[in-house]
């Protein structure tokens, strides 16, 4: 029964080995609990064999007190057991919740899910919870088998036989239920995830009256999750049920063979009822695992996923620290493709770009202008060919470290919920690692100095709470092109030397785009290299090199005056060939013309 698709990846066993002395003193206890849930049977058997016969009250109170000691002894290790686990799940969080979130925020993990932690949460609670102690208990399973040996062997088989029965019933319950549980897990996995998005664009759907369709659709998937989960439940239910007739009917068995025993002079009238309790005890464990096959199988599909998060060489990249990059960029034959198998987005791209020069990204929609962008970033990684940094490959590069090197503006400006200072800073004051060592003075001051590269430094002091103003997700609480300035100020942050900038001015006024021109001449001062994907050309009057993308691949590369006198005869010849007239064919890049 293979329970996992894949081995364990070396971050999650070095967690469980964290873990480790935790579980073993859960192990631990779990026997000393296990032993002493055998007093309850000791004490009857001498109640019966002995008190009542003999009618001795002194020993019946001596009896009573060592129960008690007994049973409250058991209970206190019980508590210290559920306390070790709740630690263990704790530490297991405290080793994992950080790796976790930072490979959900990285585009470097394809096939992974995007609800990485509500997984986590699943196997830690698993791991934690009463399907532990299950599991925990089931070891000691043969103590009670031991003792029903011990009364009498043909309870000790009976037992035997009982437990088999359950083994087997809880093996057919784990291969009836298994593929419909994880289909269960995907589907309403896809359903929250569908319910997430509509939520976080709520002004749109309301704006464009697709709250009742969309509303209907999420019904749609919620119900399709709900029936997968409620045909593996009926399934489970069933196997559940016929697990605890077993239990039931053998501890009333274990009973009847016990008076059939003590008829028969072989065993006191005591050990009818210690043979019916220790049927239950050493079958429930059992019974407790079956029933709660559900949580162990979306705990083995939440694994699963998470496993898919972390790649064999580990969390994070170590070697060897490179030194701040020039800003000198290249792409060797660079191809990505969309998700899922998707269509080719690029294909055979290269090109490079030097310090203190802005290279111009143009093309028709569709031609993967952003994606090259996203890529030039780092923000994805190419599915073939290498991005590299003054000669170094981006996959060699901390992620973290890297980013201090390189300042992205995306389309959607890609604010977080956070202050205005906050966003500018990337967070900084959250870091001790950063470029200002989280110093905060160091951190205002480069704040201050990005905005005021960006021209949003006025902008900022005239709102109510300045550089403090809380912003929600995707900068709610500023108009658009208020947040595309504050998402240029956060590229400018630090001083960049690489810069890349995708759509910078499609939000912007007049006085935003002179701003704008203003800082990019100033990154370009400053020896920064600079590449602009625009399709308000306006912004490419400074670029010094254009690039043509079309159909995601490299069409022109050159000088602007020379690609724009390409682009126009090209236009002119295809106006001609078409019989139309060639007038406007140049309208588009006329903006960019020195």
């Amino acid at each position: 029964m293979k329970f996992l698709d894949a081995p364990l990846p070396p971050p999650l066993v070095a967690a469980l080995r964290a873990c480790r002395p935790h579980l073993m003193a859960a192990a631990v206890f779990s026997a000393f609990i296990n032993i002493l849930l055998l007093a309850p049977t000791i004490y009857m058997m001498q109640v019966y064999d002995r008190v009542v016969p003999t009618e001795g009250r002194l020993t019946l109170l001596y009896l009573t007190l060592v129960v008690a000691f007994a049973l409250a002894t058991q209970t206190a290790l019980e508590s210290v057991r559920s306390r070790l686990l709740t630690l263990a799940g704790l530490r297991l969080d405290r080793l994992l919740a950080g790796g976790i979130l930072q490979r959900l925020m990285s585009a470097m993990t394809p096939g992974s899910s995007a609800q990485g932690m509500r997984e986590f949460d699943i196997v830690r609670q698993a791991l934690s919870g009463p399907v532990a102690v299950a599991a925990f208990d089931i070891p000691w399973t043969p103590i009670y088998v031991l003792v029903a040996f011990m009364i009498h062997p043909a309870l000790g088989a009976m037992t035997i036989v009982g437990g088999a029965v359950l083994v087997v019933l809880a093996v057919f319950n784990e291969r009836a239920t298994r593929t419909r549980a994880r289909e269960a897990f995907l589907a309403q996995a896809q359903a929250y995830a569908s319910q997430e998005a509509a939520a976080a664009n709520g002004e749109v759907v309301r704006a464009l009256g697709m709250r009742g369709a969309l509303r209907e659709r999420q019904l749609a998937d919620r119900r399709a999750g709900l029936d997968l989960s409620a045909k593996a439940q009926f399934t489970g239910g069933g196997y559940s049920a016929a697990t605890k007739f077993t239990r039931m009917f053998l501890q009333s068995a274990a009973l009847g063979l016990g008076a059939w025993l003590a008829v028969d002079k072989q065993i006191s009238a005591g050990a009818i009822i210690a043979a019916s309790v220790l049927m239950s005890r050493a079958l429930q464990p059992i019974e407790q695992l079956v029933g709660s096959w559900g949580v162990v199988g979306q705990a083995r599909g939440a694994l699963n996923n998470l496993i898919k998060l972390f790649p064999n060489r580990g969390m994070e990249i170590s070697g060897t620290q490179l030194p701040a990059p020039t800003g000198m960029l290249a792409l060797e034959q660079v191809a990505v493709r969309a998700p899922g198998e998707g269509p080719v987005l690029l294909r055979g791209v290269s090109f490079r770009l030097t310090p203190g020069e802005i290279l111009g990204v143009i093309g028709p929609s569709g031609a993967g202008k952003t994606t090259l962008a996203r890529v030039a970033a780092g923000a994805i990684s190419p599915d073939a060919g290498t991005v590299r940094l003054d000669g170094a490959n981006l996959a060699d590069w901390d992620g973290d470290r890297l980013g201090r090197y390189i300042g992205y503006v995306p389309q959607d400006s890609g604010l977080l919920a956070g202050s205005i200072k906050d966003n500018i800073s990337r967070f900084a004051t959250w870091s001790a690692t950063g470029a200002a060592g989280g110093d905060p003075a160091i951190i205002d001051a480069d704040v201050v100095a990005a905005a005021q590269a960006a021209g949003v430094h006025e902008l900022i002091l005239r709102l109510p709470k300045g550089y403090d103003t809380m912003l929600g997700a995707g900068g709610r609480g500023l108009s658009a092109g208020q947040a595309q300035r504050v998402a240029l100020a956060r590229a400018l942050y630090g001083d960049p030397p690489l810069l890349i900038l995708d759509e910078p001015n499609s939000a912007l006024d007049a006085d935003g785009e002179a701003a704008l021109n203003s800082a990019i001449l100033a990154a370009k001062a400053r020896n920064a290299a600079i590449l602009i994907v625009a399709h308000r050309t306006g912004i490419l009057n400074v670029a010094d090199r254009l690039l043509v993308l079309r159909e995601g691949q490299l069409e022109m590369l050159g000088p602007r005056t020379d690609v724009i006198a390409k682009m126009a005869e090209t236009a002119k010849n295809q106006a001609k060939g078409a019989g139309a007239k060639p007038a406007s064919t140049t309208t588009a890049l006329q903006a960019a013309k020195p």
